[in-house]
């Protein structure tokens, strides 16, 4: 038996006689769909983004990369440790020695240096910093990329409107529609996408899946089999499309994947460019790693090394294409790290002050946002909370922050509830 699954996302079962099944629907038969390979990860909600073609990558770099050995260096502090601090291409801004290439191309990037929580776990953190919002109750809260799908896609489009290249927090209230289509492999096609049969014998197929299910809807069911019948439809239309090849990098030029480095990440990025330039309109791109306990000088430069290039090739690439000032790219984690280091010769959770990289959709390259005091223990200047962030990351796509969701309960929510848009990003 050939299981997908994701704690926050859709599960679907493909049986060993290729019958299709969905544990939060009613058990019932799937065998119409036998050998379709339609099963697996289904897009759940797809299209083309309706405002003036904007779009969304977000850079996960799991457990939490270190302000210090990122974008806020303190040489010769007694807090700096061993990193050091090398010059952008910007006059008086300097990042961590490990990010060469950022460096020299500055001036597609901004930083903020001022970012500051409360929240020092990893789920908790993650969470919030995926949603806006701190885990509260039974109330899940949609992921943001959940959200632009919702808002900003289309679900009758032939690729989904969120990607992630790997797990990620799921669409919370907001249903199945908006869940993200996890990609494992990048750079080849996702699982069970491939069709077994003929697009006429397919469309015979989800036509007699619909007779069938036909039961379950006048027996009070109706909506369940409506969400499941538009999941299939979408998941046929993706495999029947064209535009399927995004995923795939075999038309790349070696040298423009070279470019991105050949590690997975680096592949993940430009899966990523490919998908935002079909038309996807938030994709989520997974560095993990970054939970230095010990010798963080060590570990940072391997991990550095692989995330500077993919970044640096993904900036070039999205401006060369005349795709960078309406694509927002925004680099981060959950928290930082601990601005001393610890007996371990590692730095511990720290969300009282982190950093922020971000590019693109107006944002105004070679910025650099607060300021930390000289230890690196608090924030100095222009502090930076996670709604501040969440309001600047839906200005800068077109996104209203005042929208309102509806709960299951009935209760209007704001995409952002609260902070302010960082206006000297954009000024």
């Amino acid at each position: 038996m050939n299981t997908f699954r994701n704690e926050s996302c859709l599960h679907l079962r493909v049986g060993a006689d290729g019958g299709v099944s969905r544990r939060s629907f009613l058990q019932f038969s799937g065998a119409a769909l036998a050998g379709s390979g339609l099963v697996g990860q289904i897009s759940l909600h797809a299209g083309e983004l309706k405002q003036q073609g904007r779009s969304c990558i977000l850079v996960w770099l799991g457990g939490g990369p270190s302000q210090m050995e990122t974008w806020d260096p303190k040489p010769g502090a007694p807090n700096g440790g061993a990193t050091k601090a090398i010059s952008t291409a910007v006059s008086g801004v300097q990042i961590a020695e490990y990010w060469p290439k950022i460096a020299q191309g500055f001036k597609n990037w901004a930083a903020i240096r001022s970012m500051t929580n409360k929240e020092g776990s990893h789920e908790r953190a993650t969470y919030q910093l995926h949603t806006g919002r701190r885990p509260t109750g039974a109330l899940k809260f949609p992921n943001i990329g959940s959200v632009v799908a919702e808002q900003l896609g289309d679900r009758q489009a032939e690729l989904p409107n969120f990607v992630s290249v790997g797990q990620t927090i799921g669409s919370g209230f907001l249903g199945v529609h908006s869940q993200p289509f996890i990609v494992n492999r990048p750079g080849t096609l996702p699982d069970n996408v491939a069709a077994a049969v003929q697009p006429e014998q397919l469309k015979r197929r989800l036509e007699q899946l619909k007779e069938q299910n036909s039961g379950f809807a006048a027996a009070g069911a109706k909506q369940l089999v409506d969400e499941q019948q538009g999941l299939y439809a979408q998941g046929a239309r993706m495999m029947l499309s064209p535009k399927l090849k995004a995923f795939q990098l075999e038309d790349e030029p070696a040298k423009m994947r070279d470019a991105y480095g050949k590690s997975s990440f680096g592949q993940g990025l430009l899966v990523a460019r490919r998908l935002v330039e079909a038309g996807v309109p938030f994709v989520e791109v997974q560095r993990g790693g970054w939970d230095n306990h010990t010798e963080v000088f060590k570990s940072v430069g391997k991990l550095a090394a692989e995330v500077d290039q993919g970044l640096d090739a993904l900036s070039n690439d999205l401006r060369q294409r005349g795709l960078l000032e309406r694509n927002l790219v925004v680099v981060m984690g959950e928290f930082g790290r601990t601005p001393k280091v610890n007996p371990r010769a590692g730095r511990d959770h720290w969300p009282k002050t982190f950093s922020v990289l971000l590019a693109g959709a107006g944002i105004r390259g070679g910025r650099m946002i607060g300021k930390t005091t000289s230890d690196g223990m608090d924030v100095a200047a222009e502090p930076v909370s996670v709604e501040d962030l969440f309001q600047t990351m839906c200005r800068a796509i077109g996104l209203d922050p005042t929208t309102e969701l509806t709960s299951p309960s009935g209760r209007p929510l704001a995409i952002v509830d609260g902070g302010q848009i960082i206006s000297g990003l954009f000024s």
